[in-house]
Parts: C-alpha cells; structure tokens; sequence
C-alpha cells in the first residue's frame, strides 16, 4: 500500500471506528505529512477526497474537522453487510485458521519495506494514549502482516476480518477484558512476532502468532 492509500485508509479506520466523532479536529496538513513521509500536495489530495465526500469540512484559520453529518454518512463507504452478525467467537476461530498460513506466506514474500511499517505499526501502539488508538494501531500491524503475504485474497479476507474488530460487540469485549499488564503483554508478543517474520523463523514466527491468539482469546471470551 504506497503511502497516500495508507493515509487514507487510517483516516478512513479512525472515522469507521469512532475515535475521531462528529467535530473531532483532525491533525494538521503538516503533523499528516511529517507521521506518513508524505508532501503537502498528497495529503491534500487525500483530505479533498474526504472532504469531497462529506467526510470532513474545512475551515480556513481554524482548522479541519469531522463532519456533523459522519453518522449518516460512513454506511454508505462499503457494504455494511459483510461482517453483520459475525460474533467475537467466530472471529478468533476464523484468525485461528488464517493467521498461520499468512505468516507462512509472510517468511517467504515479505520485504524489508514490510517489516519497517510493522515496527511503524508496533510504535504507534506503544505510544497510543488510549485503548481506541491502541486497538486501531493493533488491528493495522495484523492487517499490514496480512498485506506482507502479498496475496491480494488474502488482503481482502483480512480487511474484512479488521471491519469485524470494529463492531460493537468485539469492542465491548476489549473494553472489558484489556488491563495495562495485558496491553503491555500484547506489545511485547508483536515485538517477538515481528522479529521472528523479519528473521524469516517460521516456527518462531507460528509458536509466536498461536501463543497471541490462545491470549487474545482467552483474556476475550475466557476461555
């Protein structure tokens, strides 16, 4: 994903997502440039698509701010059907079948570009100052894993994995169940995960992502 889509669809996922509501004022032009290495001109393409979209409004001196009109407005982005009804328990069984073979994919496909945005994705977590940016920064490093297999199926599937984290039951579970001493667990499980991938130790890499998984869901559903 070249840097500009990557810019959009953070933008997109923290709108979708609700941390960023109706009136929210959004980062500068220039904080947006400096955190995705984009010019000025990009980030205004990608914030006039927003923008054009209803998304976002801007105003000159103030500022650039969350639509009043978001509600209405993000249902119409992208089927809201395709993850309608998925439950937090099909979830972590269908992340139980996938998440393996996509890192094995992963050791064999992925590049050093990769792996820098999965540190990226590992930063952005850590320094997170709440739980929504936590778990928005979470599902990218799981998503950007996923786009490393370099299949463009597999992409999709797990995009449509990462629209399910967003629904109100998944949250609700997070809220509940994530304690410091679990975030910081996580944190470090990415890590090691992470390193293993850039290793290219597949069965480091697999012990990692099914020893996060069995956490995940058993802090989750409890079992």
């Amino acid at each position: 994903m070249d840097p500009s889509a990557l810019l959009r669809e953070t933008l997109l996922d923290k709108l979708k997502s609700g941390i960023w509501r109706a009136g929210h004022r959004i980062p500068t032009e220039r904080a947006l440039c400096a955190e995705y290495g984009l010019g000025r001109s990009a980030v205004r393409r990608v914030l006039g698509q927003l923008k054009d979209a209803g998304l976002i409004t801007q105003t000159v001196g103030s500022g650039t701010y969350v639509s009043e009109r978001i509600a209405s407005l993000l249902p119409a982005l992208e089927p809201a059907t395709a993850t309608t009804g998925v439950s937090p328990a099909e979830l972590m069984e269908a992340r139980h079948a996938m998440e393996p073979a996509i890192v094995e994919m992963v050791v064999r496909n992925a590049t050093p570009a990769d792996f820098a945005r999965m540190t990226q994705c590992c930063e952005r977590a850590e320094q997170a100052g709440s739980l929504e940016d936590f778990e928005h920064w979470d599902g990218m490093l799981h998503e950007v894993i996923a786009e490393a297999a370099h299949n463009t199926f597999i992409t999709q599937v797990f995009k449509l994995m990462n629209q399910a984290r967003t629904q109100g039951e998944w949250g609700m579970l997070k809220r509940r169940s994530v304690t410091p001493e679990r975030r910081a667990a996580y944190q470090r499980e990415h890590r090691a995960l992470v390193a293993a991938l850039r290793e290219r130790d597949l069965e480091r890499a697999l012990e990692c992502t099914r020893g996060h998984l069995v956490h995940v869901q058993r802090n989750l559903l409890g079992h």
